[in-house]
């Protein structure tokens, strides 16, 4: 079951809409160019990065946080696209959350895997320099993506207005994970606020990993991200199982 309902979500987000791919690669790149542009006009961005090239420093950034933001905005439809498979009482509202998460990142690995190749070819040095630390941060930031896609499908589910407000939050989000811009030299009386934001440090634990002596934003924490990785999935699960029925019902 779980097969078929990959399967199903595969097919209806890659081509139901016969531009579903060329968005999900051209989003990024049209980001990234505005901000080179910028970046050629303000021409001090490369001094606030300390041993990391702007544009691969800015994709490793961008895609890692448009993997997050999927799990954000994507998941509250998510229950209302199976309700015609409750039917089969082994399909649970939970089912749908982790499948469409899983489609989701493997969608968004196979655009990251196309962009460090196209930058491979354009001679960009986006090849990380520890794979293992890639993969590890990649996968930390996805498994952040699951735990906001558990507990947002129920809040948004019960609560319609909260994915509405969710998606007006996305690009403050962007601005305050420091994808756009580095957080280094923003005053420490901010950054200490700043850096309560788990998507932060996941985003830095895996440009580390593309640059060998990249200096991270202070505070970073591996510990810290997984404490929120691992709070958000079990508190997303007890949800679907405490509101099963209501999700079900609704």
């Amino acid at each position: 079951m779980w097969f078929a309902m990959f399967m199903r979500e595969a097919v209806s987000r890659t081509m139901a809409d016969r531009m579903g791919w060329f968005w999900m690669i051209f989003e990024p790149i049209a980001f990234i160019t505005i901000m080179v542009l910028i970046r050629t006009q303000l021409r001090g961005t490369d001094r606030l990065i300390i041993n990391a090239d702007f544009i691969p420093w800015m994709v490793a950034g961008m895609l890692g946080f448009f993997l997050v933001r999927e799990g954000l905005t994507r998941s509250h439809g998510a229950i209302d696209s199976v309700q015609a498979l409750f039917a089969y009482r082994q399909v649970q509202p939970v089912d749908a959350v982790l499948v469409r998460t899983w489609v989701d990142g493997t969608l968004r690995t196979v655009v990251f895997a196309l962009f460090v190749t196209g930058g491979l070819l354009l001679e960009l040095d986006i090849f990380p320099d520890n794979v293992i630390l890639a993969l590890l941060g990649w996968t930390s930031l996805w498994a952040l993506a699951l735990g906001f896609a558990l507990v947002v499908s129920v809040t948004a589910h019960l609560v319609p207005e909260i994915g509405k407000i969710i998606k007006m939050l996305s690009l403050p989000l962007m601005i305050i994970s420091g994808v756009i811009l580095p957080l280094n030299s923003l005053p420490h009386s901010l950054l200490e606020y700043l850096m309560l934001n788990p998507i932060v440090h996941g985003l830095e634990l895996l440009r580390a990993s593309f640059f060998e002596h990249y200096h991270m934003v202070p505070g970073t924490s591996a510990l810290y991200l997984w404490l929120w990785i691992l709070g958000l999935n079990a508190l997303g699960l007890l949800m679907h199982l405490r509101y099963k029925e209501r999700l079900k019902a609704k």
